[in-house]
């Protein structure tokens, strides 16, 4: 039986991990593979999110742990299959941070976070193969809208980015002229994607994570509409049945009351 006083430690929760795998161990735990987990640390990271997004610290405490699971599970797999331990883990984000710190932990001196960034990416370059893209870490697994953000301050870490943010707002202003001037569906489309990849580098520039911001107007959107079918029930109306003045108008009313709350 694990020492009370050991639940606290990572190395207690590795011994309980490797535990839930041993032959006499849980039947979950002992089927899964790197491949069978995967949908579960994808939604053990939103669950982080939403409880980032909730400001509620002992539900992000308890959503930590959950991604804390996923990644020690991973790494018990790795450790059966002679691959890896949890300890070298730890080793390799240790000397990564170390390594990309200079700063910190060496002679270098920066003036602001503006110079710890280009550094970084300096850093970040000295540890590539050669002959291997820039773009090659970012994961093509992300959202396609943060995947851009990325992308794009990647390069905008080799000076390869816009002057002014006026100058991408611009560049929205020809994208939507693009799409209206589009001869068919395909090219509107390849169009309509070049309008979101600028939106998603005038966010970068305004230092807004478009994710964050896009979930935000989701739950603005599902708060509001929700406003606007209970007023019908209690009005005895049906939505479907207003006009498109009469559902605005309840729109914009649902507008000003989630405000007010």
């Amino acid at each position: 039986m694990l020492e009370k006083e050991n639940l606290g430690s990572l190395a207690g929760l590795k011994e309980i991990v490797a535990r839930l795998r041993a032959p006499d161990g849980c039947p979950w735990d002992r089927k899964q593979t790197h491949a069978s987990l995967r949908p579960y640390l994808i939604e053990e990271c939103y669950e982080v999110l939403q409880a980032l997004e909730d400001g509620a610290p002992q539900e992000l405490c308890g959503e930590l742990g959950d991604l804390l699971l996923q990644i020690m599970l991973h790494a018990q797999i790795a450790c059966e299959d002679g691959q890896f331990e949890i300890e070298d883990v730890v080793r390799a984000i240790s000397n990564k941070l170390i390594h990309r710190h200079p700063h910190v932990f060496g002679g270098d001196r920066v003036k602001d976070a503006a110079e710890v960034e280009l550094n970084w990416e300096a850093l970040k370059q000295e540890e590539r193969q050669e002959g291997e893209s820039l773009l090659s870490g970012v994961p093509r697994q992300m959202p396609a809208l943060a995947y851009s953000q990325s992308m794009q301050r990647r390069v905008a870490g080799v000076g390869f980015d816009w002057v002014k943010v006026a100058e991408i707002i611009d560049k929205v202003a020809e994208e939507v002229a693009e799409i209206q001037q589009a001869p068919d569906q395909q090219k509107m489309a390849e169009e309509f994607g070049d309008l979101l990849f600028t939106l998603a580098n005038v966010a970068r520039r305004l230092d807004i994570d478009l994710e964050t911001a896009l979930r935000s107007a989701n739950q603005r959107f599902y708060q509001r509409f929700s406003y606007m079918e209970e007023v019908c029930r209690k009005r005895d109306v049906s939505l479907g049945s207003l006009s498109f003045d009469e559902q605005n108008a309840l729109w914009e009313e649902a507008k000003q009351s989630c405000f007010d709350e």
